[in-house]
């Protein structure tokens, strides 16, 4: 009786090792792809990323619409809470991988966050460009009941419950991304009903929703916007943490004066009074 040999099931990947270590790689081939061979140094880092998750090459609009949804939410700012998470941990001398992560975990919520994402881009699998269906939608949102970690929605998501109008930055963002896509897709949808949304909703559109639209012309899947959602915004935050680690807690403006003490006490008693007041 033979023992099977393990293996790992991936259609993404594949590797041939070396002829003197079976352990390393010789070559090393992402959907078919040499990557070492014949991706490396021809391909944009936008082509590689969506040939990763579609496993198909991308058309020239699409490797620039992925690219530009890069650039355009790579650094959400310091008003952001997963940037400032980020900024937290750097001033106060985290490790590297402690920032990151600090940032994933309020960048994860629906709030803003990669979540919210997520469900937009279900918005946009049960209504696709019926407007009435949105409109429905919009007003009367219902929250996703399978699973539930974060608390629920408390606005229609892909929309700013705080603002008091449609943002510049977002509508720089859609206009942009918009001009990248074909006439007919949820982009365009969005460009030229945005108003009609908004009204529905409430409440003016967020980026949220900008990057929903863009991530459903790439044809990428509800689990796929949420996790590219988060990764495309951590180099902002990985930047503002090294920025404030370097800078010093004594100049962040949040922890500085944040520890007073209202009642004080005095100095603690000297060890040799305890022991002649025992």
């Amino acid at each position: 009786m033979t023992k099977e040999k393990e293996c790992i099931t991936t259609n993404i990947w594949h590797e041939e090792a070396e002829a003197d270590n079976p352990f390393a790689a010789k070559a090393a081939y992402c959907s078919g792809y040499d990557v070492y061979g014949e991706l490396l140094g021809k391909v944009s880092w936008a082509e590689y990323i969506y040939l990763l998750f579609k496993l198909e090459k991308p058309q020239p609009w699409q490797s620039s619409l992925l690219e530009s949804v890069a650039v355009a939410i790579a650094n959400p700012g310091p008003r952001d809470l997963s940037v400032r998470a980020a900024m937290n941990g750097g001033v106060g001398g985290s490790t590297a991988a402690s920032c990151l992560m600090a940032a994933l975990a309020p960048g994860a919520g629906k709030n803003g966050g990669a979540r919210e994402v997520y469900q937009v881009m279900r918005l946009w699998q049960q209504c696709g460009f019926e407007l009435s269906q949105w409109q429905q939608h919009l007003a009367n949102y219902q929250d996703e009941q399978a699973v539930e970690v974060w608390p629920a929605s408390e606005h229609p998501p892909g929309f700013d419950p705080y603002g008091a109008s449609c943002t510049t930055p977002v509508l720089q963002t859609l206009d942009h991304l918009t001009s990248l896509c074909p006439e007919e897709g949820a982009l365009a949808y969005l460009s030229e009903h945005r108003q009609q949304l908004e009204k529905a909703a409430d409440c003016p559109l967020a980026m949220t929703g900008v990057i929903a639209a863009a991530f459903t012309d790439l044809q990428m899947t509800e689990d796929q916007a949420e996790i590219l959602f988060l990764l495309l915004r951590l180099p902002g935050a990985a930047a503002h943490a090294l920025e404030q680690k370097k800078l010093g807690w004594r100049n962040y403006p949040f922890f500085g004066d944040g520890l007073t003490l209202t009642n004080d006490p005095g100095p603690a008693p000297k060890e040799d009074n305890l022991q002649g007041a025992l």
